[in-house]
């Protein structure tokens, strides 16, 4: 009995099998689940009013102000405000009440309804974008989130964080507990981008229609109201109004959704064409003037705006303040130089012009053209779009100074300026005289710019080291590389030269060249911008270059001397090439030169090719890099250059020439006394120098003798130990590539 009670009991109390103490656990887990969403709750909660502590203060001058992009040059002063016409501030009795429903029904319906942010149509705007529903009508951000972002933040995709989101959301509602719906409204209605450089419905109810706000009607004001989404597709001032009035017709439905207006008033509204009523005079508008002519830095200010647009900033609404590298004194000079100060052969002559800092690669001063309408802006900016024939402004770059930075050659190495056919062709390479000078000294065929000997030095040197020396300086070959021709004459922009000779200038760092020094957003952020240079050459190639420019300007062979200037340390290369129709002149002419402090780049020439520079015009661009760079050396005067330690002066042949110290062609040369560059018959050792004058001439003379496919390796027995260029190499890219350039340059 006992036993069987016992197991009786036992039966009792065992736990079913039904699953009992399921209960327990899922009460533990819907536990454990509010309480870690409790917990994410809390902790958003905190992360949120933490990084809300650290928004920006909103103030109501802020909230009136209009959010325009402000531009000013290397001193502060304002150069240029975006948004052309000055903003005509709207008080509230000129805010139709129809308007004010067009805003509302098209841009935030439930705007009465929420306190600045609006979970509802976050909600519904997530929803429309998962499945793909959205019209564009309206997205999450209320109409005081709007106008939050207008008045403190930028619209930069980088700003777009969740740090950033949360104090939008803040400041909305702060704002609306400080101000009336009405007053919200109207900030808005004050504030936003109309397009064309208007800001404000006011505003642009005079520039598109000629009209105050109440005067406009049903049709105008839905119009008006639907501008700011998009601006460049809502404008009903273009030729293409198919955007404009399906945006009018959506605030039209908008309307009769939320009563506003009746069916029957959308359609009649709608029946109205969009351009009815448009007035090209714009009203009574103002210009939002700065104290500067437009003209004057309209190709710099071009520049900003394109480097801000790829930074991703949106300029119209953003309400930037962008300090730039512009010397306005000298931009002001360059401007009255060009159209005023230098003859050009007529108004449809052109010139592009850039000036940069070498010391840093800053744009201190750039022309984009001469003679340009009143009603261009933002036009051809012939200073970074036009890429022309350099001419001979090539040889320091692509053919000597790599010869001294690869091969080491001394400045008094002989060179053959004798007869010389493009390789694979029966074309020969001409100068501007027609003529040929023998052989002669690389400083000399620099100075008298000698196409010949500079071909021939770019031979000696390879197209793969001179394109390797082109990309230091910034200069990248098109998809067909480089060839022989362009060692006479490259395809480049008048900025890219500058920022190219910049790096002769400053010892032999190419610094990138840029415009803005630094921006600041309207939450106060700011991002500033500095130099990016790397090593493009040696102390000694610089210098060496240098030196033998100068005489460009002070030898009386030099091709610059009607642009020399006294007491000015400059130094620098001229190039033309010849018309590409056969006629007289040339298609291009271009001057290129600096100081320590400036290098400045001009071209000159039709933006037709088929018209040519008239010979009494071709030093227009010598005189315009005149009038420039007196007055830039005039206000930042520059000192002389100093001989790097790795550069040695000798006496050759009666005559200053330089070397590359413990070089191969050092060999049996004293250095010159710092005290004197006379021709003293003692600085020479004559049984050494005689010997390596005669090693250099009859280099030259081979290679004047030889077929030009030969030539490549005509001074590989007096050059240092380095790779011999792939001469068959050389030879097919100079082949496939005959025509390029439409002609042999000029030279000059």
């Amino acid at each position: 009995m006992n036993n069987d009670g016992t197991t009786t009991t036992s039966r009792r109390n065992r736990p079913r099998s039904g699953g009992q103490g399921k209960g327990p656990l899922i009460k533990k887990i819907i536990g454990w689940t509010l309480s870690i969403c409790l917990l994410i709750f809390v902790a958003l909660a905190a992360l949120f009013f933490f990084w809300a502590s650290s928004a920006p203060t909103i103030s109501e001058s802020a909230l009136k102000s209009q959010s325009t992009t402000t531009i000013y040059d290397d001193s502060d002063k304002v150069i240029s405000r975006l948004g052309a016409q000055k903003r005509e501030y709207a008080s509230q009795s000129e805010i139709p009440a129809t308007l004010k429903n067009a805003v509302v029904a098209i841009e935030d319906r439930r705007f009465y309804k929420h306190h600045g942010i609006d979970p509802v149509r976050i909600g519904g705007s997530a929803i429309a974008d998962i499945f793909h529903r959205s019209n564009g009508m309206q997205g999450g951000s209320t109409l005081t989130q709007q106008l939050v972002k207008l008045t403190v933040f930028s619209t930069s995709a980088k700003d777009q964080t969740l740090k950033r989101k949360a104090q939008e959301a803040w400041l909305a509602l702060n704002v609306e507990r400080h101000f009336s719906k009405q007053d919200i409204l109207k900030f808005y209605i004050n504030k936003v981008y109309m397009g064309n450089g208007v800001y404000g419905m006011k505003t642009a109810a005079q520039y598109y229609y000629g009209k105050n706000l109440d005067e406009l009607d049903l049709a105008q004001l839905a119009t008006l109201a639907g501008i700011p989404q998009s601006p460049t597709y809502y404008n009903p001032a273009v030729d293409d109004t198919k955007y404009a009035t399906q945006r009018r017709n959506q605030v039209l439905d908008a309307m009769v959704r939320s009563k506003y207006i009746s069916a029957a008033q959308a359609k009649s509204a709608k029946a109205e064409n969009i351009t009815s009523g448009l007035d090209e005079d714009h009203g009574n508008t103002s210009e939002n003037t700065t104290g500067v002519k437009e003209k004057i830095v309209d190709a710099y200010v071009k520049e900003v705006l394109a480097q801000l647009q790829a930074q991703g900033y949106n300029v119209n609404t953003d309400g930037l303040k962008v300090h730039t590298n512009l010397d306005l004194a000298a931009q002001e000079e360059l401007y009255n130089a060009a159209n005023s100060g230098v003859a050009f052969q007529n108004d449809s002559m052109q010139t592009g012009v850039a000036v940069t800092d070498p010391h840093n690669g800053q744009v201190v001063a750039m022309l984009g053209g001469r003679k340009i309408d009143d009603n261009v802006i933002y036009g051809l900016n012939r200073a970074v779009q036009s890429n022309r024939s350099s001419g001979s402004t090539a040889k320091p770059i692509m053919d000597y100074g790599p010869a001294i930075e690869y091969l080491h050659w001394p400045t008094y190495k002989a060179l053959s300026d004798t007869k010389f056919y493009w390789p694979g062709t029966s074309k020969a390479l001409r100068d501007w005289d027609n003529k040929y000078k023998g052989t002669m000294t690389m400083r000399s065929a620099l100075v008298q710019s000698r196409n010949v000997p500079a071909i021939r030095a770019l031979q000696d040197v390879g197209l793969s080291r001179a394109t390797t020396f082109l990309k230091g300086l910034g200069i990248t070959p098109g998809k067909n590389g480089f060839n022989l021709q362009n060692g006479i004459g490259l395809y480049v922009s008048p900025l890219q030269m500058s920022a190219a000779y910049a790096a002769f200038a400053n010892g032999g760092t190419y610094y990138k060249p840029y415009y803005i020094s630094s921006i600041t957003t309207q939450d106060g952020k700011t991002i500033t911008f500095d130099k990016h240079g790397k090593r493009a050459m040696t102390k000694a190639t610089a210098y060496m270059i240098t030196d033998m420019l100068k005489g460009v300007f002070t030898d009386s062979n030099g091709s610059a001397t009607d642009a020399n200037l006294s007491g000015v340390h400059q130094a620098g290369k001229t190039g033309t090439d010849e018309p590409m129709y056969g006629t007289s002149g040339v298609m291009d002419s271009w001057m290129v030169g600096y100081t320590k402090n400036y290098s400045v780049a001009v071209w000159t020439g039709f933006d037709n090719p088929k018209y040519a520079v008239a010979e009494g015009y071709e030093k227009s661009a010598h005189l315009l890099y005149k009038a420039i760079m007196s007055f830039l050396d005039g206000q930042n005067h520059a000192s002389d250059w100093t001989m790097p330690d790795t550069v040695e002066a000798i006496s050759y042949s009666g005559h200053r020439e330089l070397v590359i110290r413990d070089s191969k062609w050092a060999f049996g040369f004293t250095e010159m006394s710092s005290t004197s560059h006379s021709s003293s018959a003692s600085s020479l050792l004559r049984s050494s120098s005689a010997s390596s004058e005669k090693e250099s001439t009859d280099s030259a003379s081979s290679s004047s003798q030889s077929s030009s496919a030969s030539s490549a390796s005509s001074a590989s027995a007096s050059a240092p130990s380095t790779p011999a260029p792939n001469n068959n190499q050389t030879q097919n890219s100079t082949a496939t590539n005959t025509s390029n350039g439409g002609g042999a340059p000029a030279g000059q």
